[in-house]
């Protein structure tokens, strides 16, 4: 990572933390995302411009409609992807977790890319502080939003599939 990122993100990220970003956020950055991603052809995301973003392109738990949410993600060794439901440290998991949860079959795009991926939930301690420490590794000081939420934070580890393709005759 170039010193000038890392720089940039070591003075991004206490703001990040702040009760008024915490407020704004959820509601102004996924509309610039959606914005940004129509103009660009997904090619291009907001929050990529500090830190590795995606989109997941999941199935709903409940309606079984598409379902897309731009998220940070940790790179974890080759085909592999950490996200983490924070939600600003609000108090609820957010309905993407509940999504993988329900249909871990999914997709992501980073870079307007296409890539099948199986989710699965992180759950062991060892493994989850290993996950934590290669979040903060890209992100300093993010464990705290699991903290200020009050509730244990689902990690899923994203793990790239071969494509499968409809067989003729």
């Amino acid at each position: 990572m170039s010193g000038p990122v890392q720089l940039l993100r070591s003075a991004i990220a206490p703001l990040t933390r702040t009760r008024a970003f915490r407020a704004v956020g959820p509601v102004l950055l996924p509309p610039a995302e959606r914005l940004l991603a129509a103009l660009t052809r997904g090619r291009v995301q907001l929050s990529a411009l500090l830190v590795p973003s995606l989109v997941l392109h999941s199935t709903g738990a409940r309606s079984g409609e598409p379902r897309d949410t731009y998220l940070m993600y940790t790179p974890d060794g080759p085909g592999r992807a950490i996200v983490a439901g924070t939600s600003f440290a609000r108090d609820r998991h957010p309905a993407w977790t509940y999504n993988l949860l329900a249909h871990p079959d999914a997709s992501i795009s980073v870079r307007g890319r296409p890539i099948p991926v199986r989710a699965s939930r992180i759950t062991d301690d060892g493994e989850r502080d290993a996950a934590w420490a290669r979040i903060e590794a890209q992100w300093p000081g993010y464990r705290a939003y699991e903290r200020d939420s009050g509730r244990v934070v689902r990690l899923f580890r994203l793990q790239a599939v071969a494509r499968t393709e409809p067989r003729a005759g």
